[in-house]
């Protein structure tokens, strides 16, 4: 995501002897668009959102098209809400590859396998004439196909041995850090009509520092596995949210190949709400996790208040999952700068962030 603001999160992490003592959190800066395009039609800022967000362009697009379209008490055919959807999960399956193959590069990972994925995924999302009918057909066969040639499992969950997919997992398998257990928590759909309402309140700084009644809860790929399976205690790390966001492409696939019907989709892909005359807001699960944008709008119908909380704000919160993750882990080698940027990126912040170390006293 590229915010004309300071987008860059800060972690320093306090260490005394070889456990996590602290983890301080100074998160990026928001642009002010409230400000900006107060006043102005709403067809401005849809303009906008491809160079104020480069990251998720498609779920930023259905978050402010739908909070729009319900605040003007717009009626969405089907047809409509089900290519919208198809957009919203082609680019998340795109997004969770890049963190997968990007961000954990393997030497065998086939260069023309993931060329194939990236022209299958870019006919799915293009935002100007989606595939439809047989070509998108044809991109979803050459999505799975891709996938297969990538490891990326079936319906047993397991990547073939040797697979850049399993050599992702065996990578990160090496990474030496020793979380403590933890109950989490998760954010979901069932928390929608409190956040949307909340964004148009009177707390000007729920939108930078939100929280659920003093809970910071972890969104995204692991969040919404855990959620399904209803699991609230356990170990957490790169290697369970890396699983985590293979087991998501392979189940999203599915979707797309079985004809991407609405009603066997997953709960909450795109959601909408109306919080009053000419106010509404939209939820998106993209790749990061649960997107909000709030609109209102002035009698003429141009933007009197707009409000986005992306997932990063959650996962990068100061008393939120990073902090939770990190905090009185022991790292088990002197290799503790990779331990610790592992936890990051398996976060994938949807911002840069830099990472600093100090020596504190024992406790």
């Amino acid at each position: 995501m590229s915010l004309i603001a300071r987008n860059k999160i800060d972690v320093t992490i306090s260490l005394a002897a070889d456990v996590i003592a602290a983890v301080e959190i100074l998160p990026r800066a928001r642009p002010p668009l409230a400000r900006l395009f107060a006043g102005e039609p709403p067809s401005s800022l849809l303009n906008a959102l491809p160079q104020l967000f480069t990251l998720c362009a498609a779920a930023q697009q259905a978050a402010l098209l739908s909070a729009i379209e319900a605040a003007r008490d717009e009626e969405i055919i089907l047809a409509t809400k089900q290519r919208r959807m198809i957009m919203v999960v082609a680019e998340r399956i795109s997004e969770l590859l890049r963190a997968l193959f990007v961000a954990h590069p393997t030497p065998n990972a086939s260069a023309a396998a993931i060329r194939s994925l990236i022209r299958a995924l870019s006919m799915l999302v293009g935002s100007a004439r989606p595939a439809r009918g047989s070509a998108r057909r044809e991109a979803i066969a050459q999505i799975v196909a891709a996938l297969t040639a990538l490891g990326v499992p079936n319906e047993d969950g397991v990547p073939r041995p040797g697979s850049p997919s399993a050599l992702c997992i065996a990578a990160l398998d090496e990474v030496d850090l020793k979380s403590i257990r933890i109950a989490h928590s998760f954010l979901s759909v069932a928390d929608d009509r409190n956040i949307v309402e909340r964004l148009l309140g009177d707390d000007p700084t729920f939108c930078h520092c939100p929280d659920l009644g003093g809970r910071a809860p972890e969104t995204g790929p692991w969040a919404r596995q855990m959620t399904r399976e209803r699991l609230w205690l356990g170990r957490s790390g790169p290697v369970e949210r890396l699983k985590a966001r293979i087991a998501e492409i392979v189940r999203l696939c599915d979707w797309l190949k079985s004809g991407a019907h609405i009603d066997a989709a997953e709960p909450g892909i795109v959601e909408s709400y109306r919080l009053g005359p000419r106010r509404a807001a939209a939820a998106v699960e993209c790749a990061r996790g649960r997107l909000y944008h709030a609109v209102e709008l002035d009698p003429q119908g141009q933007i009197h208040r707009f409000e986005f909380l992306a997932p990063t704000e959650w996962n990068f919160h100061r008393r939120g999952p990073l902090v939770r993750n990190l905090q009185g882990a022991v790292l088990t080698a002197r290799r503790h700068q990779k331990a610790v940027r592992a936890v990051i990126e398996s976060l994938d912040p949807c911002a840069g962030f830099t990472l600093k170390f100090r020596k504190v006293d024992d406790a």
